[in-house]
């Protein structure tokens, strides 16, 4: 593994461990979001994911890290990130839940999230997720060797934009491999008077914009994770993990 200005670049094999890593996460993902329905505990996405990791002999990434107490990261309507799941919390009719959820396979991180509605949600519901979605694929288009990782940001950024819906600036992408965390940080918007890295084949970043109805102001509640917008207004997540390489970005958190 080598660096480039603070940031490791991975080789061939690591990529292909973290391939594996986050197409786990990615079936994962794909059963809780079969299983959105009203009625639904959250607690219940929270045993699907521990009996998957079970099953697949892979470790929960958020599971006791930095303190946090669960596999999954359940986040309910104004609920942007870090949301727990719970035994009395149920999904009802029009809700949108967010799912971020990662694992650590043969020492790699995967991590991804999406958003899911739950039974029939409003119009401008559905344009909230199609939004965030859509931004997250056209910021992975700017993700190739020889751009700029502000390039990122700022397609994610001006497309968000475009659509009067507000950008949480307190959370942000950031690079990922044999820890969590990594550098650089991938914001979804373009930080004045800073120089964003140059991209280089090898770079392993985890992308997700959060976007809003309303403001992109944060609060995090009384059990100190829950993150929620200032306003309440609804919020949206998706995160997708992917590979720089030579021949352009590559999916890593995608199913078979």
């Amino acid at each position: 593994m080598k660096k480039f200005r603070g940031v490791f670049l991975k080789n061939d094999n690591e990529i292909g461990l973290m391939r594996e890593a986050n197409r786990i996460v990615s079936r994962i993902l794909d059963e809780l979001g079969e299983n959105v329905k009203p009625g639904v505990p959250t607690m219940a996405f929270e045993e699907i994911c521990r009996a998957r990791c079970d099953e697949y002999g892979v470790r929960p990434a958020f599971l006791g890290y930095q303190g946090f107490p669960f596999a999954l990261c359940c986040s309910i309507n104004e609920e942007i990130v870090h949301g727990f799941p719970s035994k009395d919390r149920i999904l009802d009719e029009g809700d949108i839940v967010s799912f971020d959820m990662g694992v650590v396979y043969e020492g790699f991180f995967g991590d991804s999230a999406r958003t899911f509605g739950v039974g029939t949600v409003s119009s401008e519901t559905q344009k909230l997720m199609d939004v965030t979605r859509e931004s997250l694929l056209i910021g992975i288009e700017q993700a190739v060797p020889g751009n700029n990782l502000y390039d990122i940001s700022a397609a994610i950024q001006s497309y968000v934009e475009g659509f009067d819906f507000g950008i949480v600036r307190r959370f942000v992408g950031h690079g990922i491999g044999s820890h969590l965390h990594e550098k650089p940080e991938i914001p979804n918007f373009v930080p004045k008077g800073m120089t964003g890295v140059p991209l280089k084949a090898g770079m392993v970043l985890a992308i997700e914009p959060m976007v809003t109805l309303g403001s992109h102001e944060v609060e995090v509640l009384e059990d100190k994770w829950t993150a929620v917008t200032k306003d309440r207004t609804l919020s949206a997540h998706f995160e997708h993990s992917i590979a720089i390489t030579s021949d352009g970005p590559m999916i890593l958190s995608r199913s078979d």
